[in-house]
Formats: structure tokens, sequence, C-alpha cells
């Protein structure tokens, strides 16, 4: 396995192949639906975002409440096309990469490739396993949609297959 840190410079993403296993260390941002929706708004406003979207890791997950020890019970990954509208934007941004599961949508895999990002598949039903590889946790936007808010997650090796390369190539293709 391949083991990358983030930011997740685009130096690094362009040497990532599809169905390529890595180990994912560093900052990445929980993000669902409604976050996404809150994001995008702030992007066509103008407006400061919450973290800086350059070569930034979104994971598509909404975890279950914090524990005592201030982490979470699980954190797996959600279906991702319901982000699919929303990703354009994000990726012009200059997004580096995106975590959930599930196929995308052409446009997006077009997309991908334009803005050389990747799209990493987190393992489905594995979200107690997943939340162990989780160092810390901090509400960082959002908090009133509760799971739902923006986390800032610091991650040590995270396990991950590349789903969509920096070149457009899918594993569901």
């Amino acid at each position: 396995m391949k083991k990358i840190k983030t930011p997740l410079m685009k130096s690094v993403r362009t040497k990532l192949r599809c169905g390529q296993e890595v180990l994912l260390s560093g900052t990445i941002y929980t993000a669902r639906d409604e976050a996404h929706k809150k994001l995008t708004e702030l992007i066509r406003r103008k407006k400061k975002l919450p973290f800086d979207l350059k070569d930034a890791v979104i994971y598509y997950s909404g975890p279950t409440p914090m524990r005592r020890n201030g982490l979470f019970g699980s954190c797996g990954p959600t279906t991702s096309s319901r982000m699919d509208k929303f990703t354009p934007i994000l990726l012009k941004e200059s997004l580096g990469a995106m975590i959930g599961k599930g196929r995308r949508s052409n446009r997006v895999r077009d997309l991908i490739k334009r803005e050389k990002a990747v799209y990493l598949l987190a393992i489905g039903g594995a979200g107690a396993y997943l939340a162990k590889r989780i160092k810390s946790s901090s509400v960082l936007a959002f908090k009133k949609l509760g799971p739902e808010a923006i986390y800032k997650l610091e991650v040590k090796d995270f396990p991950l297959v590349v789903g969509i390369d920096s070149s457009g190539r899918s594993v569901y293709k």
C-alpha cells in the first residue's frame, strides 16, 4: 500500500492509479448533503469558507455521536452520487480529493480528470473500523447540522482505494 499525506498535492494525485490501495494520513473534512449545499452557497456568494479547499480532502461521512474520549463510534462513507450536483463548484475551487462509496456521474468523472483530482473509496459497512483510524476530531462548521456538520478529522493510515484517478480511469468501468 502506498502511504499518502494531506494536503493531497497535485504532484501526488497524478501518480495515483485506479484500483491502487492507499493509506491516507493528515487532515480531512467530513461533509454530506447539507454541508455541501452550504459550502456551494458560500462560494457563489464569494464568502469565506470554513477551510481552504485547495488540495483538501472531503470525506462523505456523517459520523455517529462522539463518545467520552472525543472520538466517534462509527465514521463510515456515505453514497457519493448524492454530492455530484455540488462537486463541480468544489473541484473548480481546487479540491484535491473526495472519499466516499459508489459510482460517480460521467460529468464528475470528467471534471476529476480535468482538475487532476481523485476520488477515493472507503469500505462501506466498516465505519467502526474506520473510526479507529481517526486520531482527533472537532466540529469546524455548521454545528447545528449535527452529524452533517463539517468535522475536521486527523487520520492515520486511513485505508482507501483509488476509485477514479486523475486521468479519469474508474474502477466502475
